[in-house]
């Protein structure tokens, strides 16, 4: 006779971790599924670090972020790791006084620069202009938090693909590479193979990948950074496409990358080799913003993002079945945050938050007027 599960997660990112370490934490029985390994290299959630910040042009983001931020501590409580390392991040660019009106608006701490104090005060970033300084953004140690996450939840199984899903209004149906499986119920957290696998059980959930492409740099000989990559803060030009930088944890590197900017992508069938046209754009990156480091990377690395048409999330319940997708490459910060949410879908209960309530998947479908 198959098992029963309490709930069944299909994808061992960031997302169906952080849902079964909360759903594990109130004692439901999970299984979380992966067709390969935890980071594997097509995955969204691979790689050394990510940005944590407060800084969004939309206070209700700005409030999530400081929820998320308690949650990251609490992870660290629990696990004993470091995950969270504190860096000042300065924003600049076109979206700047969206981003500041919306810290003022819920309360965030920042700090409005002139070009030449931010000059001043951070030597190692060419801004060309005014910036805003935000104190309590950090950088995400990324491996160590999917450590970290797995660490809680008590069942991942690898190697496993979900294939079909069936929901019959009593449980779900799951037919694997491994067998079949049921759940009460089950989220889909498989980034952007999540909409073939629920439209296996009608839902259609619009989205599309690309792959991106990240750099590392090394400090140059004559490089301004008194050789402490810790004194580098994050930043963030904001426009259209905005170029970004942040300090590797444990590392003299540095990371940049331009969001968004890589190509479309069929999810199973792409490969991990560098871009040069986006390597080339990430010199000149390099060269505009980081007078201390040396724009022939280091090394480099790609990233799939899993887009949602308007870069907000996909966070909704249907049947028996949990959606949780379309993290748009800003998602990662809000981890701990998201899978609390995930959760409280597959269990029946209204997660709360203002921003949570815009994330259906029925938007999509909705009549533009």
């Amino acid at each position: 006779m198959t098992q029963l599960h309490d709930v069944a997660i299909v994808g061992a990112g960031l997302l169906g971790l952080a849902a079964g370490r909360a759903l594990a934490a109130r004692g439901l029985g999970v299984v979380v599924l992966e067709q390969a390994e935890i980071g594997h290299p097509g995955a969204g959630s691979k790689g050394s670090c990510r940005i944590f910040r407060l800084g969004y042009a939309e206070p209700a983001y700005v409030a999530a972020a400081q929820l998320a931020r308690e949650s990251w501590h609490e992870l660290e409580s629990e696990s004993a790791r470091r995950i969270l390392h504190p860096a000042p991040q300065l924003t600049f660019g076109s979206g700047l006084q969206a981003v500041h009106d919306a810290m003022r608006a819920a309360g965030a701490p920042c700090e409005l620069l002139t070009a030449a104090e931010a000059a001043a005060r951070f030597p190692a970033v060419r801004t060309g202009g005014p910036a805003l300084l935000e104190p309590d953004s950090a950088v995400i140690a990324a491996d160590e938090a999917l450590a970290a996450l797995a660490a809680r939840v008590p069942e991942v199984r690898t190697g496993v693909r979900v294939d079909q899903l069936a929901d019959d209004g009593r449980q779900v149906t799951l037919r694997t590479s491994a067998g079949v499986l049921s759940a009460r119920s089950v989220i889909v957290t498989a980034g952007p193979w999540s909409g073939r696998l629920l439209a296996t059980v009608g839902v259609a959930v619009p989205g599309r990948a690309t792959l991106e492409q990240v750099a590392y740099l090394r400090p140059a000989d004559t490089a301004g950074t008194d050789d402490d990559p810790a004194a580098m803060p994050i930043f963030i030009a904001h426009a259209q496409q905005s170029p970004y930088g942040l300090p590797v944890p444990g590392s003299a590197l540095y990371k940049i990358g331009i969001h968004p900017s890589g190509p479309a992508i069929d999810p199973g069938q792409h490969g991990q080799s560098p871009d040069p046209y986006l390597l080339g754009r990430l010199s000149e990156v390099a060269s505009r913003y980081l007078p201390g480091y040396d724009p022939d990377p280091a090394a480099t690395e790609r990233c799939t993002y899993d887009n949602s048409p308007d870069e907000d999330f996909i966070l909704d319940r249907t049947g028996n079945v949990v959606i949780g997708c379309g993290t748009s490459g800003h998602g990662f910060k809000f981890g701990p945050l998201l899978g609390e949410w995930l959760a409280d879908l597959a269990t029946g209960t209204a997660p709360a938050g203002q921003l949570q309530q815009r994330f259906a998947v029925g938007r999509f479908s909705a009549p533009v007027f």
